[in-house]
């Protein structure tokens, strides 16, 4: 028995031919490849872990000055994911601010307030008499073994609470 035709309709659009096999199979082998690396990725450990850090002791210039005087502190990041120092809050009375050494030309040298610095993720901040160190002013008075105790405040790791040890400049 033959089956009746549906008359054809020039106004409706015809239906695309479905997609071949072998077009389907390609992306979709490609996004499976995908989503196994970053499973294997991610149950590795390596995907968001936050910062991990640790502050052993600074130290704390004696002061030779009535200005200011400086602390240094290394900061380590054992974690997956960078963060920023933000700011540090000094003794009480004394203010501290991030401060970095900067060349004004003809072998001078000045300071100049730093906003933030980065803690790269498996990294260091090292601070150092010619780089990077938080600024103490006004200088308190300070004699060999004395510790100071600062807080390093951070973007997105909790603050930590550090102590310094007072030592003469250049030891």
């Amino acid at each position: 028995m033959k089956r009746p035709s549906l008359p054809s309709l020039p106004f409706l659009p015809s239906l695309p031919s479905l997609p071949s096999l072998q077009s389907v199979a390609v992306p979709l082998l490609t996004c499976l490849a995908t989503l196994g690396a970053l499973t294997a990725w991610t149950a590795g450990g390596n995907a968001g872990r936050p910062a991990e850090l640790r502050i052993p002791e600074g130290r704390v210039l004696i002061p030779s000055g009535a200005e200011a005087t400086a602390a240094f502190f290394t900061v380590r990041n054992t974690g997956g994911a960078d963060d920023v120092l933000t700011g540090v809050t000094g003794p009480a009375g004394h203010r501290a601010m991030l401060s970095r050494t900067v060349d004004i030309g003809r072998n001078a040298r000045s300071m100049a307030m730093v906003r933030e610095a980065i803690v790269p993720a498996g990294g260091a901040l090292t601070m150092t008499p010619t780089t990077l160190d938080v600024m103490v002013s006004p200088p308190p008075r300070l004699a060999p073994g004395d510790r100071l105790t600062f807080t390093l405040h951070f973007r997105h790791s909790p603050p930590q609470t550090v102590r310094a040890t007072a030592v003469r400049p250049g030891s």
